[in-house]
């Protein structure tokens, strides 16, 4: 008997948190689990990530507050087994909303972004504090992606020790490096940075821009991603002179060739949680420098090799790390420096047994 598990995700968004939930729902075992994707719209890139044995349902309805309705139609009409959603304001109104939902389901929230941070620089920070402690605790299995995230969801929110779950996030490095394996040619001499995620002001790019006002540091940046923060850092690029030192390509299906050709990637971020590109980068054999902000970093530079991440505070600390990284010209990829555990195999086994112990 094959138990039924319905993954929510509001679109198809390029974030790490959409990556991973695709990536579950891949691997998943089909003689343990048949699934559902509920879309609340089925427009983003990653569209075209096939899924040809997963059937899913576009509700075309972008906002949660009008699609909530159909959202919860949807799942009675399929009577899951689980709901299984990542993101912080979809998990809190499938939680407030368990009462209309099918007697018996299960709801198993992944939480993106490390909350201390995250709800803190978000809106409504008092309210959506508030929201987490009354609704997260009643989640069948909250799904942690560090050690410290399952810290602040017992100290900060109330959710029982039983309850919470470290999921690494999945990453298929044989993949990625076969991906990477033709790096692209260094366009100019010098060192090249690289940076990718959505443009939003959680990544921190405007920042990370501005520092290369700096005539003392060197060096080009490209930023791989898509989002409603473009104007601002083409206005930032454009206002500081730097049109030829960062590019802003958009978003790339592929961007592992770059980051296996880059001397280092960084990540500038306010808020994380499990940063995806960090690992990805990693696995291309790239170094990586991280503000302190950035999620589970920390214990991402404690489990890899020696050297791979470097954690620098913002401003002169950060600049003084990238001002000691030298341009290198690889004639072969480099050896992965990704942390073990992440093997896309075994992550989605570990979640099958958190979804299959909750009874």
């Amino acid at each position: 008997m094959t138990l039924h598990a319905a993954f929510v995700l509001p679109s198809l968004a390029g974030g790490g948190a959409e990556r991973v939930m695709l990536q579950l729902l891949a691997g998943i075992d089909r003689s343990r689990f048949s699934s559902t994707l509920i879309l609340l719209s089925a427009d983003g890139p990653l569209a075209d990530i096939p899924l040809d044995d997963v059937p899913f349902v576009d509700l075309a309805t972008p906002r949660l507050r009008n699609a909530l309705r159909a959202l919860v139609r949807a799942i009675r009409k399929r009577r899951p087994h689980a709901v299984v959603s990542t993101l912080g304001h979809v998990n809190i109104a499938l939680l407030a909303s368990r009462r209309l939902l099918p007697r018996g389901t299960r709801i198993v929230v992944r939480e993106a972004n490390l909350p201390s941070l995250s709800l803190a620089n978000g809106p409504r920070p008092r309210l959506m504090r508030w929201l987490y402690r009354r609704y997260y605790p009643r989640a069948d299995a909250v799904i942690c992606t560090s050690k410290l995230m399952i810290e602040e969801m017992k100290r900060d929110f109330g959710v029982s020790p039983g309850r919470l779950h470290l999921l690494v996030n999945p990453i298929d490095s044989p993949a990625l490096r076969g991906a990477a394996a033709s790096a692209p040619e260094r366009p100019e001499s010098g060192v090249r940075f690289v940076a990718a995620g959505r443009l939003t002001h959680q990544k921190g790019f405007d920042r990370l821009i501005e520092l290369f006002a700096d005539p003392s540091l060197e060096g080009r940046l490209t930023i791989f991603g898509e989002g409603p923060a473009r104007p601002h850092l083409q206005k930032i690029c454009a206002g500081l002179g730097l049109g030829a030192r960062v590019l802003l390509p958009g978003f790339e299906n592929n961007p592992w060739p770059n980051y296996a050709a880059a001397d280092a990637f960084l990540l500038p971020s306010r808020w994380e949680g499990m940063p995806n590109a960090a690992l990805e980068a990693l696995a291309c054999g790239t170094p990586v420098i991280a503000s302190p902000e950035s999620g589970a970093i920390a214990e991402i530079a404690a489990a890899a090799p020696r050297g791979a991440v470097t954690v620098a505070p913002w401003g002169e600390k950060f600049v003084a790390a990238m001002k000691n990284v030298t341009p290198e010209d690889r004639e072969r990829l480099g050896p992965s420096l990704l942390p073990p555990g992440h093997e896309p195999a075994a992550v989605a086994r570990r979640f099958e047994e958190i979804v299959l112990n909750l009874g």
